[in-house]
């Protein structure tokens, strides 16, 4: 049996997973949906790591699996080796740091904003970032709707500190799974950051940015096979 590590994007909210937590639970696996401190300015990158780190450490067999800002956590916890239960690490339309990159430095490093504005004029959507037109296109609105207790705002100190990448990649076999109508990383950047940054091939799922809210039964079954 497998326990999943389930980390969440920007907002920190564990709530993010709650449709995939019971299909895993269903195949057979544990899983476990963490919450973050979004909103404590005095709490960023090192202590969500050690957050993370702990979760990990609570059980044997451990995939790891993060979400779009969650990536730059999941990442300085896989690549300190000190995680004996830890099997492999999932990005999920996930921000890949490299070593001592700062999250709010990884958009330009990666021209991301280009990326997006290429994907909008081609597929006809506004370029500027909308929260409907980004993020929940393809979430229903009682979802999303479902949702609104636990949405809080990101501080801004998970995006100042270097991400601390002691071996990178990591000492753990690693996958990516790009959302194929994901607007915000659309699929072909993170085709090329997969590639350049991990020498990973990406899996391409259906959904968009948030594809655990809009394609939760698609994710989970990838994640079981894992």
């Amino acid at each position: 049996m497998t326990t999943f590590v389930l980390v969440p994007g920007a907002g920190g909210a564990g709530w993010y997973w709650h449709r995939v937590v019971p299909l895993l639970v269903e195949a057979g696996h544990q899983a476990l949906a963490l919450d973050l401190p979004a909103e404590d300015p005095s709490r960023g990158l090192p202590e969500y790591a050690e957050l993370v780190g702990a979760a990990v450490d609570s059980a044997p067999d451990v995939v790891l699996v993060a979400q779009s800002l969650g990536g730059f956590t999941a990442a300085q916890v896989a690549a300190t080796g000190a995680h004996p239960t830890l099997r492999e690490l999932v990005f999920v339309n996930a921000m890949i740091p490299q070593p001592g990159e700062r999250a709010g430095d990884w958009g330009e490093h990666v021209d991301q904003e280009a990326a997006m504005r290429i994907a909008a004029e081609e597929g006809g959507w506004p370029v500027d970032v909308d929260l409907h037109v980004h993020f929940l296109h393809d979430v229903a609105p009682e979802v999303f709707e479902s949702g609104a207790e636990h949405m809080k705002d990101e501080a801004d100190a998970v995006f100042e500190a270097p991400c601390d990448l002691r071996q990178w990649p990591p000492p753990v076999p690693v996958r990516v799974v790009a959302g194929r109508d994901d607007r915000l990383f659309p699929v072909a950047f993170q085709q090329c950051v997969a590639r350049q940054r991990l020498g990973v091939e990406p899996d391409v799922l259906p959904g968009g940015h948030l594809m655990a809210l809009s394609r939760p039964a698609e994710l989970a079954d990838y994640l079981a096979a894992v």
